[in-house]
């Protein structure tokens, strides 16, 4: 009876098909890349060093599975915190340079990089945080994870890349007015003005810390290992 059945489904499974031959593809690829990088050359000095960091970096993301979605997903879903504890690296290396870079420009008389950018706490932040978190979630991407699965060829991805853009545009419109109703009077908060340089750092670097020690323990609650 089971060689009946085993006889059964080989004849029934259909034939795997012969892998493409990818060389040519990335003949090609590789020629576009590099004739990119010879227009942008024409233009700026500085062009080609950006297009050579945003393809390093989007190898290593590609290569690496690297996903700001999956580091907020995957513990719900799965229990394992890989993802969300590389992500927690991630901020603690980046705290430490973005630190350096800031405090150079404070003591040396200079406008500190990134001030204007510092965004009032408000209920547009809120909402736009709940909104875009629950959007990534069913995309299936943030916007790095977004664009890696465009390389890819998926077309959920594409289909969000495109509603991606038409809300930041949408959104830059909209800006004036969020501003003026309810961002002019909302808080900001530097850490630096609050514990000082030094203190701002330890005090993320203890929140990084704290946050990444819940995550190990989360999935080995969950999943009954750490690692």
């Amino acid at each position: 009876m089971e060689e009946e059945k085993i006889q059964r489904s080989t004849r029934t499974r259909a034939p795997r098909k012969p892998k493409k031959n990818q060389i040519p593809i990335a003949i090609v690829v590789t020629i576009l890349v590099v004739a990119a990088g010879v227009y942008l050359g024409l233009g700026s000095e500085k062009l080609p060093v950006y297009w050579i960091i945003g393809l390093c970096f989007g190898f290593i993301l590609q290569r690496a599975r690297f996903c700001f979605t999956a580091s907020v997903r995957d513990p719900s879903l799965t229990g394992s915190t890989s993802l969300t504890r590389a992500v927690l690296i991630a901020f603690a290396v980046t705290t430490i340079g973005f630190t350096a870079i800031k405090y150079g420009a404070y003591i040396n008389g200079q406008e500190i990089p990134g001030m204007s950018s510092v965004s009032p706490i408000s209920l547009p932040l809120a909402l736009g945080a709940v909104f875009f978190g629950i959007g990534m979630v069913i995309a299936g991407g943030c916007a790095s994870g977004t664009l890696m699965r465009v390389g890819e060829g998926f077309t959920m991805q594409m289909l969000a890349l495109v509603f991606f853009v038409v809300g930041s545009f949408w959104g830059a419109h909209d800006m004036g007015f969020w501003d003026g109703v309810f961002n002019t009077n909302a808080p900001k908060i530097f850490l630096p003005d609050v514990f000082g340089w030094f203190g701002a750092l330890v005090v993320q670097g203890l929140i990084i810390l704290l946050l990444y020690i819940a995550a190990r323990q989360w999935q080995k609650k969950k999943m009954g290992t750490a690692d």
